[in-house]
């Protein structure tokens, strides 16, 4: 482990990128943690999600949505994000796990850094590739969303100081919490919506009866 590494904020997504092991081992010593940078790098997940659904090339772009709506893609890559921080979070105090949310939030972006690279050169390629090397595409975006896999298994390793297997079950219970805050969210959002429709039918009502 190279504790004595010094490097800039912004460095250490693409350090830990080629370095995956050691190098949130590093990150935590040194509390590199930056939430500036986290942010940036969720936000480019955003982004490049959206890049890669409207500018992808017409001979492998399955959507094909007229009309441009951006709740679907910030509920599939910012919302599920902070779902995602918030499950493991609320788990590692049942596990006995050693991360502040901060440090789940930060390794855990700094983790998407592959998959989001993967789908700019994909978006990019399919743009000049044929249909029948669309197998090039497939195994940039396996590669991608393989390493930024391992990077979050690594991270959430180091952040709680957790062995492998527990780090697994963690992953699987994280996954699982994540379902169910969800599936909550959704009943509350059905609930106040039938509420405020009740509401707002009485209003009405009352409106009507007495103009």
């Amino acid at each position: 482990m190279v504790y004595d590494l010094q490097l800039p904020a912004w460095k250490w997504p693409f350090y830990l990128v080629r370095h995956p092991f050691e190098g949130f081992e590093d990150l935590r010593w040194k509390k590199g943690y930056n939430m500036k940078v986290a942010l940036v790098v969720v936000l480019a997940f955003f982004i490049s999600t959206v890049i890669q659904a409207r500018m992808t090339g017409f001979l492998f772009n399955t959507e094909f949505a007229k009309v441009f709506n951006i709740i679907p893609y910030v509920s599939s890559t910012i919302l599920l994000f902070f779902v995602w921080v918030i499950a493991n979070w609320s788990l590692c105090t049942l596990f006995n796990g050693e991360g502040t949310m901060r440090a789940i939030c930060c390794a855990s972006a700094y983790a998407l850094v592959p998959y989001l690279l993967s789908m700019l050169i994909n978006t990019a390629a399919s743009n000049v590739l044929l249909p029948r090397e669309g197998q090039f595409l497939s195994f940039i975006a396996i590669v991608g969303i393989g390493w930024s896999v391992v990077m979050m298994i690594s991270a959430l390793k180091a952040i709680h100081q957790y062995s492998v297997p527990k780090t697994l079950l963690s992953v699987v219970l994280t996954l699982l919490a994540m379902v169910i805050i969800l599936f909550v969210v959704v009943l509350l959002v059905a609930l106040f919506q039938q509420i405020f429709i009740f509401f707002y039918t009485i209003y009405t009502e009352l409106l009507y009866r007495f103009s």
